[in-house]
């Protein structure tokens, strides 16, 4: 609604950007999109939602973010069809829960979860894919609270690095929604999503009116595709991170995965999964199979509890993954391509589900037809050994896993960008525990840098976050940073023209709702800095309403005022 700024900018800046988003975190792409209009406190005119315009002029300090962008490259002879790719995401967009529907399903809260799989089972008859289908798919099935998507990032990127072939179907997406599905980690080009896109939606359409018109929603939708993509590629292996849950997550037909992967867990999701950490194990543990080897990271007390429970009465063994430190590294350096403490605890988990893929695949080319030793699984003819958690080995980490490990690049995560005088650290935080890792990673990151800096430096956050989440302890993490400055966004990224993206669109929620959340986030913002002594007295409404208020419609505009310079103390704004 309003920016109130008074801060001065000075020779030289860091800008703090730590992003808390949800479903559809596309706010990231204003902030590249930013970094190329800002060039010496001056605001290039025209702005490109295109973000492989803006990737030639951003600089990373990681030789291996350079080596990667968002979208998929064009390769040589390749003839992108936009109009095709965009007519796909438009259609698809249709299958997406609008706001209304999606207050009820939160309301009943899960009262459906139960016919989420079978209703899938159709879905994928519809199209042309059985379980067998599936089953013959050699996948790594990964669900958790925090980490999953960076977890199976790192799995992608090693299992590529030993040779193989692989598929890795994730979400949310942070600009286009083909970056959920990946081919030897490379987004499907655009001719291919339209490609495979239409050719699913038009067996589901052809036979709606068999089935009361019924369709898959967008996310289960997204599902049957990366099936069929990954059927049709021939991939070695898929890598598939579970949605929400995972009991009932439309992923989880899966039958018979090589391995299972539990990352961390914590209090997200609570209107759908419930309201306490058991209650929350009891899904994320659903996807483990009998027989299945599975692996999670060490968890709280009630949470552990309730996945090994919930393991044994799935009948999979279940091991917890070691320290990072704790491996052979044969006396070379460690280095993760995912900066932050944190991403130790989510590669130690990958490469136990990497080295048990490897070790399976080596097996099923000497044992007889993968086919019967998938029906033994199931019909769980497999010893089990005892059934008591125990902490899984460690081992010798050979060159290509280290390869992997270090070349692994997953956007929004721990990231950092550098643009002239202009440093943006974002990060897809989303719960506190996660927000409090986001701020240490910050924190020594942009000290060690200030210390390079001549003269003062300044910090902003920009804050985003979507859903039901409660603001108030995300937030609380973040006071001590001292921002010099605060802006609280919708998830726009930006308004030129008018133009639009079809891959922008959300019908999930509305602009009066996400309005009404950047207030709210904005007088939490203020209490917790009120009660911390970093602000005497909150801005009144009079203040609101003063000559220095700006009236802006997007994330890219709040940003671009507060770099045309001008006095600023540290407030806090509202964009909408």
């Amino acid at each position: 609604m309003c920016l109130e700024i008074d801060v001065a900018w000075r020779d030289q800046l860091i800008c703090s950007l730590l992003y808390v988003v949800w479903s559809s975190p596309k706010s990231i792409v204003m902030l590249k999109v930013l970094a190329r209009t800002m060039r010496s406190r001056t605001i290039v005119s025209q702005c490109t939602h295109t973000l492989g315009a803006t990737n030639s002029t951003l600089t990373s300090k990681s030789t291996t973010a350079q080596q990667h962008t968002i979208a998929a490259p064009v390769m040589a002879g390749e003839v992108v069809s936009k109009t095709n790719y965009e007519e796909a995401v438009r259609v698809l967009n249709t299958l997406q829960t609008n706001a209304a529907v999606l207050e009820k399903i939160r309301r009943d809260r899960g009262r459906r979860n139960e016919k989420s799989l079978p209703e899938t089972i159709q879905f994928l008859e519809r199209v042309g894919i059985t379980l067998d289908d599936i089953d013959n798919l050699s996948i790594i099935h990964v669900s958790g609270t925090k980490g999953k998507g960076s977890t199976c990032a790192y799995c992608e990127s090693i299992l590529r690095a030993n040779g193989f072939k692989t598929g890795f179907y994730s979400s949310p997406h942070l600009v286009e929604v083909r970056e959920r599905i990946r081919i030897n980690g490379i987004p499907l080009a655009k001719d291919e999503f339209s490609k495979y896109f239409f050719r699913v939606f038009s067996r589901l359409e052809e036979t709606k009116d068999l089935h009361d018109g019924a369709m898959p929603a967008y996310f289960r939708f997204l599902t049957i595709l990366a099936f069929h993509v990954f059927i049709q590629e021939k991939v070695d292996v898929a890598i598939v991170e579970v949605g929400i849950g995972g009991a009932y997550d439309c992923t989880n037909v899966v039958r018979c995965p090589v391995v299972t992967g539990i990352t961390s867990l914590g209090m997200d999701h609570t209107s759908v999964l419930g309201d306490t950490l058991d209650k929350i194990a009891w899904h994320k543990a659903g996807i483990c199979k009998p027989g299945r080897p599975a692996f999670t990271v060490p968890q709280p007390s009630p949470a552990m509890e309730a996945v090994i429970k919930r393991a044994r009465e799935l009948q999979a063994p279940i091991q917890v993954t070691p320290d990072f430190e704790n491996y052979d590294w044969q006396g070379r350096p460690v280095e993760l391509g995912l900066a932050g403490e944190h991403q130790k605890q989510n590669a130690t988990l990958a490469m136990q589900l990497c080295r048990t893929w490897i070790e399976e695949h080596k097996a099923t080319l000497t044992e007889g037809p993968p086919e019967l030793k998938k029906q033994k699984l199931m019909n769980g003819e497999i010893d089990l050994d005892e059934m008591s958690i125990t902490t899984a080995p460690t081992f010798k980490i050979i060159d290509t896993f280290i390869y992997g490990l270090r070349s692994c690049y997953w956007a929004g995560r721990t990231q950092k960008m550098t643009r002239d005088r202009v440093t943006y650290y974002l990060d897809g935080a989303h719960t506190a525990r996660s927000v409090q890792a986001c701020v240490k990673w910050f924190m020594d990151i942009a000290d060690e840098e200030a210390k390079t800096i001549e003269g003062p430096v300044a910090r902003v956050l920009v804050f985003n976050a979507m859903g039901d989440r409660n603001e108030k302890p995300m937030l609380r993490e973040l006071v001590d940073c001292k921002f010099d400055a605060a802006a609280f966004c919708p998830n726009i990224a930006s308004i030129y023209n008018g133009q639009t993206s079809a891959d922008q669109t959300n019908l999930m929620t509305t602009t009066q709702k996400q309005q009404a959340r950047c207030e709210k986030h904005r007088a939490s913002w203020q209490e917790l800095e009120k009660e911390a002594g970093l602000l005497s007295q909150p801005p009144s409404p009079s203040t609101a309403s003063s000559s220095r208020t700006q009236f802006l419609q997007d994330s890219v505009s709040a940003l671009e005022a507060l770099t045309k310079g001008g006095q600023v103390d540290a407030t806090s704004a509202v964009i909408s």
